[in-house]
């Protein structure tokens, strides 16, 4: 009896404080000034965005930050207002929303996109300290689990097919065959040949400079007819030393619409690319599993320029040389290499025509 006064009491007593200074039980929250300077979407994810240098991951984040901020209301909304469970509906109505591709997955690459850009916004807010961690619904959400690549090596037989229409039909023929020589030689992925550049050009030592994901950078050999045609094309077209060196018939850089374009035209002529798909990843692919089934995968791993975390904890002292490389590449073309290294007898044994 006595406790329930004390309290009774104890409620009357701060009723009066809030009448005496004219304030409400919202203004008493410890919460209200937090979630006052808490940003919004439209205003936080263009400071996260300000706060990355200019990259491909950059760009592959603003894609789906601008997806986000495209839905409605979402822009105005506070970092803090939504839950796991609303953002996970974020991702979902995104997911109903992309562009159904002939490759796609059924939207599941989209979410795990929609998420990463959704925890790259929050991490920033945690590290800034205008999130606590333990109020981060992003770190909650649940990304689809990968599925198998349908990539694989193409056969022989069908990798000329495709080298045979690129030749023959299109408006470049010239330029679409460089791309398939360029891909089939070094296994480069699309980004490293947009951003080749003239300069990254060694013809001495029949190496090209590739620049890829995660900022890497790393001499990759290739065969002097490759790399006669690498330099006539930027010297044909206009290539300053600095700028891109992969360029269409007017003398503009290309994009990664020319490898759309040049898929496409080869599925109207080969149905069975586009029954599987076949893009110009699966041409690294292709080189790859070649290499690796000749030389084994360290040369490999070296050749595709996996990092060092794709060869477990004995990959530091396997790395393959450049000279490895080269050898393998020299096989690979038929075309002998400045760089390429007599093979040894466990080579020869493991090479097969």
């Amino acid at each position: 009896m006595n406790a329930r006064s004390d309290t009774g009491a104890d409620v009357a007593a701060v009723r009066m404080m809030m009448d005496r200074f004219n304030l409400t039980v919202a203004e008493l929250s410890d919460d209200t000034g937090a979630a006052a300077s808490v940003p919004t979407f439209g205003d936080y994810i263009p400071i996260v965005a300000d706060s990355m240098p200019a990259s491909r991951t950059r760009d592959h984040y603003q894609t789906y930050w601008t997806k986000i901020l495209a839905q409605p209301g979402w822009a105005e909304r506070a970092l803090n207002e939504p839950t796991a469970v609303e953002l996970q509906g974020l991702c979902e109505v995104i997911k109903t929303q992309r562009l159904i591709r002939r490759n796609g997955r059924d939207g599941r690459e989209v979410v795990r996109h929609v998420i990463d850009a959704l925890r790259r916004v929050y991490k920033h807010a945690e590290d800034n300290r205008i999130i606590d961690s333990r109020d981060n619904p992003a770190a909650r959400l649940t990304k689809p689990r990968r599925t198998r690549s349908n990539r694989r090596a193409l056969p022989e037989d069908l990798l000329s097919e495709i080298n045979r229409v690129a030749a023959t039909t299109g408006n470049d023929p010239q330029l679409d065959t460089l791309l398939l020589r360029l891909h089939t030689e070094t296994a480069c992925r699309r980004g490293g040949a947009l951003a080749l550049r003239p300069r990254d050009l060694d013809p001495v030592q029949s190496v090209i400079l590739l620049r890829e994901k995660g900022g890497t950078e790393q001499w990759q050999p290739v065969s002097p007819t490759l790399m006669r045609a690498l330099c006539r094309h930027a010297e044909q077209r206009g290539a300053a030393p600095n700028e891109q060196l992969l360029r269409a018939r007017n003398g503009k850089p290309i994009t990664r619409r020319r490898y759309n374009y040049l898929f496409e035209r080869l599925g109207r002529y080969l149905p069975w690319v586009i029954t599987h798909g076949i893009s110009i990843h699966w041409l690294r692919h292709t080189t790859t599993t070649w290499v690796e089934r000749r030389y084994g995968g360290a040369i490999a791993r070296e050749f595709a320029r996996h990092g060092l975390g794709s060869a477990g904890p004995t990959g530091v002292y396997t790395t393959a040389t450049i000279n490895e490389v080269a050898s393998a590449l020299a096989h690979l073309t038929g075309e002998p290499h400045p760089l390429a290294t007599t093979l040894t007898r466990a080579q020869k044994n493991h090479m097969t025509t």
